[in-house]
């Protein structure tokens, strides 16, 4: 039966674009999932849906949103512009909750914008190439869903799919079939017993409904849903770019489908038989079917040479791909990963993801970035000479302050010492790092400079309990006393290296610092360290990771196990609190029992810190022979690298939430020295050879912070855009430059040898 388009069949259309696509790896990747990729060459899938959406037919206005994550914002900015969406906007989540929590968006964002309407929410990653048959098939079903059903629809199955949802369905009337019920997908005997009884169809995964219909029906089977998501809505933040869902409002939201949610539970659900064509494009398999094909039945796509294939799916993203004799099978290459599968097991690559993220691999999370350089040491003499011949003459002369002791915190861009108050852990590192650059090789007075680094926080920097002060007044007295666990961490880590370079003393002031720690910073409870003596607040991950530095290298220094066992107690403490298994992050605030801090504090993640704790445990794992540790490094990376740079520069933002969004969108110099270790450090550990992502992550330390600066400096604030915006040159950060920049020598020699 034709409809004739009313003001009555308005229909308010939600695209759902939440998905990642594993079943598309290794092209489709959590920062890049199949929707917003062009595989028929008119546009990304995202934009296509949207754009079918709004072209129902004139003189009736379509109102589209899209339902994304926050994460894709940029992306999504780019694929809706110039599409006119008549009033709809993105509406942004900040994880995600599956398809329950955004039917429930869809629903109370068209009862507060538009009343009691129909709505229509459709998935954003099929393909569907008959606009005009697609909303014939609506209007089929508008009817019913006016009389208060919610209306379902289903695709003819012409094959026994094992990869689909099926439901069953009673016979049709006037185009209408009754829902019998909702079947997982099963298994190949029963899908070829679906195929043959007529009464399953695939489930498309479209639901139209009136929306007080759906509002009543999760009130009635998934309250908590309804509440929670519409609590989240009731405080998001709307602007230009769309619709902000709050973090922990929209964290507390049940994840489940709408399918187990309502679908299941809810009766009278009607189907309406799709009379388009359909593709879910969920399977190499199905691009195969959707694309189009040689003279042989193949799909080429890149840089393909086929010779005597058939029937096959062939695709290369970058370098030739070259295949003989190949019948029915799926060859996918992208710059870090190639699949190899029969075409009729490809959607089994979902098996290959999972065994990737248990073993933390890289390739399960980020696309590989296009600007790697092809060859080690790329950087080795711009890096030595930059460190040997200008920054460490510098620092060891201007930087330190021969008329009060110790060093200099700060200085400006003309080479000027900046007189400020002295922090002991800069102290601390400014020893480490003449010590290690001696250690390196360096003919400076290394040897003088630990002792003058020395001298000078013993004389005022001990406490009565054989702790170590805060802060310095810039003459050397005591500024602060507080003993606190970070400060502690980096005196024993600057003693340890200059007990290796010699100084006499280190060994004694090394153990009576231990101690110190044992006696008045150690958890009785045995759960790591106190901020500061008898403190009881927020405990942070940072200062166990710098005692963590310390422990391995006394341990290094000294050979005694002793330290590899205070290592061993921390590295417990990352294993069981400190790390989130579902989202691959480290946390950086906890509660005195280690549970996550409330608030954006419990949200909070800094990639710099993922990249220092993977180093630091890959050191631990060959110090101590624990390798299951390799793949929570591994996994740290992989979030730092997917989740945490800014794609502008490719430099590390200063902190990102559990689920990828930016929280502090500058970028310092230290975290983008601990991606240079973190990165050599993983190489060669069972996972990607890491190498060219060694040389480009040098390449950005250097061309956004080293190279712009002056003779010696570097410029430590980068923003957003690009712009440096740095206004002095913290001494604290050379500790960071001599310790990655002395080991991308050391690694550069070895690949040598």
């Amino acid at each position: 039966m034709q409809l004739i388009a009313t003001e009555k069949h308005k229909i308010i259309s939600f695209v759902m674009s939440g998905g990642v696509g594993s079943r598309l790896w290794p092209l489709s990747r959590e920062d890049f999932p199949k929707q917003f990729h062009n595989f028929s060459g008119l546009g990304s899938m995202v934009q296509r849906t949207v754009k079918r959406m709004a072209a129902r037919s004139s003189g009736i206005s379509v109102p589209v949103y899209l339902l994304a994550s926050e994460r894709h914002a940029d992306r999504i900015s780019q694929d809706l512009a110039g599409i006119d969406l008549a009033g709809g906007r993105a509406i942004l989540e900040p994880m995600g909750r599956n398809t329950a929590s955004a039917v429930v968006i869809a629903t109370e964002v068209t009862l507060r914008e538009h009343g009691d309407d129909l709505v229509l929410v459709v998935p954003s990653d099929h393909e569907i190439t008959t606009d005009r048959e697609f909303w014939k098939t609506v209007d089929n079903g508008v009817k019913a869903a006016e009389a208060g059903r919610i209306v379902v629809f289903g695709i003819h199955p012409d094959r026994p799919e094992t990869g689909y949802g099926y439901i069953e369905v009673g016979p049709e009337i006037e185009g209408i079939r009754d829902v019998v019920r909702f079947v997982e997908k099963p298994s190949e005997e029963i899908a070829k017993q679906y195929l043959e009884s007529e009464n399953f169809l695939w489930n498309a995964g479209i639901f139209l409904f009136r929306a007080s219909v759906m509002r009543d029906a999760f009130k009635r089977h998934a309250a908590d849903i309804w509440e929670s998501a519409v609590a989240a809505l009731d405080q998001a933040d709307t602007n230009i770019s769309g619709t902000y869902l709050p973090h922990d409002l929209y964290q507390a939201v049940p994840s489940i489908s709408v399918d187990y949610a309502i679908m299941e539970r809810a009766s009278d659900i009607a189907l309406v038989p799709a009379k388009f064509r359909w593709n879910d494009l969920g399977s190499w398999q199905s691009l195969l079917e959707a694309g189009s094909v040689d003279g042989n039945g193949n799909v080429i796509v890149g840089d393909v040479v086929a010779i005597d294939c058939e029937h096959s799916y062939l695709r290369s993203d970058g370098r030739l791909l070259s295949a003989v004799g190949l019948r029915d099978t799926a060859v996918v290459a992208t710059a870090d990963a190639t699949f190899v599968a029969p075409v009729s097991e490809s959607q089994n690559v979902r098996k290959v993801v999972e065994q990737l993220e248990k073993t933390g691999r890289l390739e399960a999370k980020f696309t590989p970035a296009q600007d790697r350089l092809p060859h080690v040491g790329a950087y080795g003499n711009r890096v030595r000479h930059w460190l040997f011949e200008e920054t460490l003459p510098l620092w060891s002369t201007a930087g330190v302050d021969e008329r009060h002791g110790g060093f200099h915190e700060v200085m400006s861009f003309d080479a000027t010492p900046i007189v400020k108050p002295k922090r002991m852990r800069t102290m601390a590192r400014q020893i480490y790092a003449f010590a290690v650059a001696h250690e390196m090789g360096w003919d400076g007075p290394a040897h003088a400079l630990i002792d003058h680094g020395l001298e000078f926080i013993c004389a005022n920097g001990r406490t009565d309990r054989g702790g170590w002060i805060r802060t310095f007044s810039p003459e050397g007295g005591v500024l602060d006393a507080t003993e606190d666990a970070y400060d502690q961490s980096f005196v024993l880590l600057a003693l340890a290296h200059a007990h290796k370079a010699g100084h006499k003393k280190a060994l004694a002031l090394g153990t009576e610092t231990f101690a110190f720690i044992d006696e008045y910073l150690a958890d009785a409870r045995l759960t790591g360290f106190l901020e500061t003596p008898e403190d009881k607040g927020l405990r942070r991950s940072n200062p166990h990771m710098h005692l963590l530095e310390a422990f391995l290298a006394w341990h290094a220094v000294t050979g005694n196990r002793d330290f590899l066992q205070r290592a061993a107690r921390i590295v417990d403490l990352f294993r069981h609190h400190m790390f989130d298994a579902e989202t691959w992050t480290l946390g950086e605030y906890f509660s005195n029992d280690w549970e996550r801090a409330p608030g954006e504090q419990g949200e909070w993640t800094e990639p710099g810190h993922h990249f220092e704790w993977a180093s630091l445990l890959i050191t631990f794992a060959a110090a101590s022979g624990q390798k299951d540790v390799i793949r929570f490094a591994r996994k740290l990376y992989s979030s730092a690298i997917a989740n945490g740079l800014n794609r502008a520069t490719g430099l590390a933002y200063g902190a990102v939430s559990r689920h990828g969004l930016p929280l502090d969108t500058n970028s310092r110099s230290w975290p983008q020295t601990e991606a240079v270790k973190a990165a050599m450090a993983l190489d060669g550990n069972g996972g990607p050879d890491l190498k060219p992502e060694v040389e480009a992550r040098v390449g950005r330390l250097f061309r956004w912070h080293i190279e712009p600066a002056p003779k010696g400096l570097w410029i430590d604030l980068i923003d957003e855009t690009g712009r440096a915006r740095a206004e002095d040159v913290p001494a604290s950060i050379f500790y960071h430059l001599v310790s990655a920049l002395t080991q991308y020598l050391d690694y550069v020699g070895k690949e040598a040898r």
